[in-house]
């Protein structure tokens, strides 16, 4: 077909010499997405939402998860990447961009043949100026793996969800909502990794990420770290109503694991602030919501992000989360908590995404089939 402009080019926004129909590199792995957290504060459910775009491959997906007591409710989507890059909508899933960094809202259409399924309105308000995240890479050998840029917010959600008969709302002061965008290159299944790939296998990974929102802040902490606890990835920062942002050193971490589980039951963040005054940000876990199951992030054996399924694909299904070991993947995945943080004698909201797979010295994890053996290790 010919090669003509799309209306984004209409706007003085190219930072390269192309339509903004393409991306600058030709890697397949391009990658633009996003992911939202709504969860209420008594951790009776825990919603997440995202989507994204994959320029080289043609691919828009999108995904949300709800996870109610036993069960985790899942709705996914994919379909061919049109040229209108403002449309977000895939199958029954909308993102709409009200204001942007702003007010965004959230939509889910209800499955017309189970009226029980998955389905919700809601808008989601920001309570704090977005704010960028480190420079993220990763490398397997030589190779760049991994490079995306990131801003995480924190806000409140409002609006209802609708699932297996009920109807929950979603109210400002007893729900809180936070997002992440990113940008980059990004494995997507499907690429032989060649030599790298089998002889270059990290012996361990180990991953925070944790975004809080108290009332008058709003605290970012980040730490990824190799099998022998070299760091790669660090950010601790605090965010205030006025924009100014305070950083608060270089986090060291507790975390009281499930025995025979690295499934985490509570944590400690040790911070410093100002004027080097030690801080302790505490998470107790409400509710939890593994990404291999329903979202489609690795190692997901029914669907993963940026896979072509066809055109106006959609998948809805429900996973009983009772019986772990009917989903042995989730354990070598990253995993969603929704938790209750506590700082400095403020209560506040949000999300301790945790992953520590192999081998990781500074937690005593000795290898891949490596658990805590008592509370707190």
């Amino acid at each position: 077909m010919p090669d003509r402009p799309i209306a984004l080019d209409e706007y003085p926004i190219h930072q390269v010499p192309l339509s903004l129909r393409y991306v600058a590199t030709g890697d397949r792995n391009a990658y633009d997405r996003c992911i939202f957290h709504v969860m209420d504060h008594s951790g009776r459910a825990l919603l997440i939402a995202g989507l994204g775009v994959y320029p080289n491959t043609g691919v828009i997906d999108a995904y949300a998860t709800l996870r109610l007591g036993d069960r985790l409710y899942a709705v996914r989507a994919s379909d061919a990447l049109s040229d209108d890059r403002l449309a977000l909508t895939v199958g029954p899933l909308t993102i709409t961009v009200e204001e942007p960094l702003a007010r965004l809202r959230l939509t889910c259409a209800a499955d017309p043949a189970d009226p029980d399924g998955l389905a919700y309105d809601l808008t989601w308000h920001a309570a704090f100026p977005a704010t960028w995240e480190p420079h993220h890479t990763q490398y397997r050998g030589d190779r760049l793996m991994l490079e995306g840029r990131r801003f995480v917010q924190a806000g409140t959600c409002t609006g209802s969800i609708r699932v297996a008969g009920q109807e929950l709302t979603v109210t400002a002061g007893e729900w809180t909502g936070t997002r992440d965008r990113s940008w980059g290159v990004r494995p997507i299944p499907g690429e032989d990794g060649g030599r790298a790939a089998e002889e270059l296998r990290p012996e361990g990974f180990h991953w925070i990420w944790c975004p809080v929102r108290f009332d008058d802040r709003f605290v970012m902490v980040i730490v990824q770290e190799d099998a022998d606890g070299h760091r790669t990835l660090n950010e601790a920062l605090v965010v205030h109503e006025d924009a100014r942002e305070v950083q608060l050193g270089w986090p060291h971490t507790e975390i009281g694991y499930r025995p025979g589980t690295r499934h985490p039951e509570r944590a400690v963040l040790h911070l410093t602030g100002p004027g080097r005054k030690p801080l302790e940000l505490t998470a107790e876990i409400l509710t939890s919501s593994p990404l291999a199951l329903g979202a489609g992030y690795p190692p997901a054996d029914d669907w993963q992000h940026g896979t072509w399924r066809g055109r106006g694909w959609t998948d809805r299904r429900t996973y009983d989360l009772t019986d772990p070991a009917a989903h042995p993947l989730a354990a070598y995945g990253v995993t969603d908590h929704a938790a209750r943080f506590t700082l400095d004698g403020r209560t506040g909201y949000g999300i301790f995404e945790h992953g520590s797979f192999g081998r990781h010295d500074p937690s005593g994890f000795t290898g891949y089939d490596s658990v805590a053996r008592e509370a707190g290790r």
